[in-house]
Order: C-alpha cells, then sequence, then structure tokens
C-alpha cells in the first residue's frame, strides 16, 4: 500500500455478510487501484492513481452506466470488480463477501457468478475454436460433466441471444461470422453459466451504427428476463437510455456525478457532464456540421493530477480559491442525484 494513503478499516472475513441491505448484489467502499511506477526498474517513481476513492452500489436486477472519456479508470475500474486488479485500498462485496480475500477456489465461483461482454468482439475469441467449443469451453470449466447437459444449455443460450437456428452456427468459426454475429458469441458465453450480474465493456463501440441499437435492445432484454444486474462501461451517452437506470460520470480516476438517467440527462449538474453532453453525437442530420464549445485542454495526468477538483484547469466555471485548492464533497441537487462540484455548495 502506498505510504501516503491511509491504512485501509478492517474488514470482515470471506462468507460473512458485511451489507444489511440484501437487495445490494455489489458494494464498492472507498475503492483505489494504484499502480507503482518505477524508474529504470529501481525505486518507486510515483503512482498512477486510475481508481481514486470510489463508492457505489449496485441492485439486483439494476443497470447502472460508468461514463466517461478515455483514461478516465474506466477499465481500471471495470477489471477490479472482475478480480483482475487486487484494490490498493477499499473492498468490492459481492452478496455481502469481500472478494479480494477470496482464494483460488472461492475465486473460480466468483467468475462464474460475474459474466463479461467484451469491446472488441473480433479479437474476444479464438480463431481456431468453433461456436460450439467457444461455449462448451465455460461450461467445462464450470463442472457441468454431462455431454447432453451442455449442449442443452449452449442451444437455449444461442437461442436466447437470437442466433438461429443453432444448426447454422454451431460448427463455424469466429471468422465465418459478422460483427453482430460475433458480439451476440460474447455475449451468449457470458451467459452461459447462468451469472448474477454482467460487466459490459463498451459493448456496441465497434460494432456497425445498423446494429448497435439491436444488440442493446437484446442486453436489455436479457437483463429483464433474468433479473440480471449489469454495470455499463461506455464513453458514449447517446446509449445510455437504452439499457440503464442510473449513471455514473467518471473524470480522473473520480466519480464526479451520479444520478438516475432522465435526471442527469435533462439536469446535468457537472461541468464535465455537461462537456460529455456536448460531445454527443446528434441524430439530427442538420447539425452535423454545427460545432460546441468543449472544454480546453487534455485530461490531467493520473500519476501527479492537480489539487483541489481535477477538473479544474478546464473548467470554464472554475471558482479561485475553492476549486483549484480543495476537493469538492459530493453534494445532493435533488433526490438521488450526487454532484462533487462547488458550484452546488
Amino acid at each position: 500500500m502506498p505510504a501516503e494513503m491511509t491504512t485501509t478499516k478492517e474488514i470482515n472475513p470471506p462468507g460473512q455478510n458485511q451489507s444489511a441491505d440484501r437487495d445490494v448484489i455489489l458494494s464498492i467502499t472507498d475503492l483505489h487501484v494504484w499502480f507503482e511506477l518505477r524508474r529504470w526498474g529501481f525505486g518507486n517513481a510515483g503512482y498512477v492513481r486510475a481508481v481514486d476513492n470510489v463508492s457505489f452500489d449496485l441492485r439486483r436486477g439494476e443497470s447502472i452506466a460508468v461514463v466517461g472519456e478515455s483514461g478516465c479508470g474506466k477499465s481500471s475500474l471495470m477489471k477490479t470488480i472482475l478480480g483482475l486488479y487486487k484494490p490498493t485500498k477499499g473492498t468490492i462485496s459481492f452478496d455481502g463477501k469481500d472478494i479480494s480475500k477470496f482464494d483460488t477456489k472461492a475465486m473460480r465461483w466468483y467468475h462464474s457468478q460475474v459474466g463479461y461482454v467484451q469491446q472488441d468482439p473480433f479479437g474476444a475469441l479464438p480463431p481456431f475454436m468453433t461456436i460450439q467449443r467457444i461455449l462448451e469451453e465455460p461450461l467445462i470449466i464450470g463442472g457441468v460433466s454431462d455431454k447432453s447437459e451442455r449442449i442443452q444449455r449452449i442451444r437455449k443460450t444461442m437461442e436466447e441471444v437470437k442466433l438461429a437456428p443453432v444448426e447454422d452456427f454451431l460448427e463455424k468459426f469466429p471468422h465465418m461470422l459478422s460483427g453482430g454475429q460475433l458480439q451476440r458469441v460474447v455475449i451468449a458465453r457470458a451467459m452461459i453459466l447462468e451469472p448474477k450480474f454482467i460487466v459490459a465493456d463498451e459493448p456496441v463501440s465497434m460494432l456497425d451504427a445498423s446494429v448497435r441499437v439491436e444488440v442493446l435492445k437484446l442486453l436489455r432484454g436479457l437483463q429483464e428476463k433474468h433479473n440480471l444486474s449489469v454495470i455499463y462501461i461506455t464513453h458514449d451517452l447517446s446509449t445510455v437510455s437504452y439499457f440503464s437506470e442510473r449513471i455514473f460520470v467518471m473524470y480522473a480516476g473520480k466519480l464526479v456525478e451520479k444520478a438516475k438517467v432522465q435526471d442527469l440527462l435533462q439536469n446535468a449538474g457537472h461541468p464535465y457532464t455537461h462537456a460529455l453532453l456536448l460531445g454527443t453525437s446528434d441524430p439530427d442530420a442538420n447539425n452535423a456540421k454545427t460545432f460546441k464549445e468543449v472544454p480546453p485542454g487534455e485530461p490531467p495526468s493520473l500519476v501527479k493530477p492537480p489539487e483541489g477538483c481535477r477538473f479544474h484547469p478546464r473548467c470554464t466555471r472554475m471558482i479561485q480559491g475553492e476549486c483549484d485548492i480543495n476537493l469538492p464533497p459530493e453534494f445532493e441537487i435533488e433526490p438521488a442525484h450526487q454532484v462533487s462540484c462547488w458550484l452546488h455548495k
């Protein structure tokens, strides 16, 4: 743990329920994910503060979107939730159990409860395996020993993601499918072990515009049918209304705004959220050549983030002597709508 960070408070061991709210499936508390830098292999040269003091709860059957530009920490947050990175500080509790305390067996169980939909369907699937083999592999690893049961579950899942007739796809290789079909295979693989929640990492960004809404509606239908919880990672605010109940806006490793989808789209409270909305593509062709005002500059370095609000060097509404010095707390500007910005003091 970095010396400048305070010691994490004592947490409960695996198996002990940490949350009194049984409706919460995933609870993230005071999460920090810092990566150490070394100078020529020797000595500490600082830390990349990829995720810095993030907290939120995900309820059963709920879908949330984590939105932000490239480099804001979305991927690091996602990989830590998946158990691929260990938290530097803080806890991630799944069904009341701290996943950082899991041994290999418990982590294998956890991975069976979490589905992962990758961004790039072309790179996510092994090119030397047939679709049947791709979908059968997690079942074998998950301990489904009966061959007929595996085939039955494969067929059922393929029909759910609308890869039908199933016989037309089972013996095909990934290069024989279109991008939309490949992403349906990726979704089927995420669903094959009947998980409790899904992490979808930019699931439509590599697809043609003509199939994006179709795939998002498919995911939404699966979520409602199976009462899945979903974390939807994206940089595109234009797609979240198809898929999510709440939006968390992330900037430079921190969550700067949390709100219900319509509340945020109609009454964004943080200047960075306004900037994201301005950068959202407009479906009206008459506005295609309209250049909108966007904040100047680039996102800050996560090795040496600015003091105070991390957005203040780019903010046109920055309060001198406040935003550049003090880190803003969360202000509730309306019920269930929190904004970390001194403008709402």
